[in-house]
């Protein structure tokens, strides 16, 4: 206690005695008014946090939603560029199938019946020149497709058709 006497003794001597308890006051109310700023200047800092980051949660929210229970259709569809087909076999009942006549006969009439006959011998192949002589006169040419197939084409479409060959 001697210590503390010594202390009030000397701020005594320094300020004088009625000037120690005014700043005794004055320093006690600048001391509470510092505490009181950094408390609000925290609390401050607090809430600016909180808010920060509830606006950051609802940017990211806002730029990816998650997908509702109820769908709504907001886009058009796009159109395929195809066309899907399902198949499923036919019943047995629209297969065509084929029998023997076995015990049918057939019978005809002899008017509506032609009998052609090929005779063996007397023609041969003629070759690519030959062709072309028996057009006479008509603009055409032998085209080759392959080894063994050629194709004649006409210069005019009506001799397409057909034409008589003296």
């Amino acid at each position: 206690m001697n210590r503390r006497s010594d202390k009030d003794k000397l701020l005594n001597d320094v300020l004088g005695e009625s000037s120690l308890e005014d700043f005794r006051g004055a320093l006690l109310a600048q001391t509470l008014q510092m505490a009181r700023r950094r408390r609000h200047v925290r609390q401050a800092q607090r809430t600016a946090g909180v808010f920060f980051l509830a606006i950051l949660a609802g940017y990211f929210l806002w730029k990816n939603p998650k997908p509702s229970a109820n769908p709504v259709m907001t886009k058009k569809p796009v159109p395929r560029a195809y066309r899907l087909v399902q198949t499923k076999p036919l019943p047995t009942t629209a297969v065509v199938t084929t029998h023997p006549f076995s015990g049918v006969q057939a019978i005809s009439s002899s008017v509506n019946v032609v009998l052609v006959t090929t005779e063996k011998g007397d023609f041969r192949f003629i070759n690519d020149n030959e062709l072309l002589a028996l057009l006479a006169q008509r603009p055409a040419a032998l085209i080759r497709t392959g080894p063994d197939s050629e194709e004649l084409i006409f210069a005019n479409p009506e001799d397409q058709k057909g034409f008589r060959i003296n």
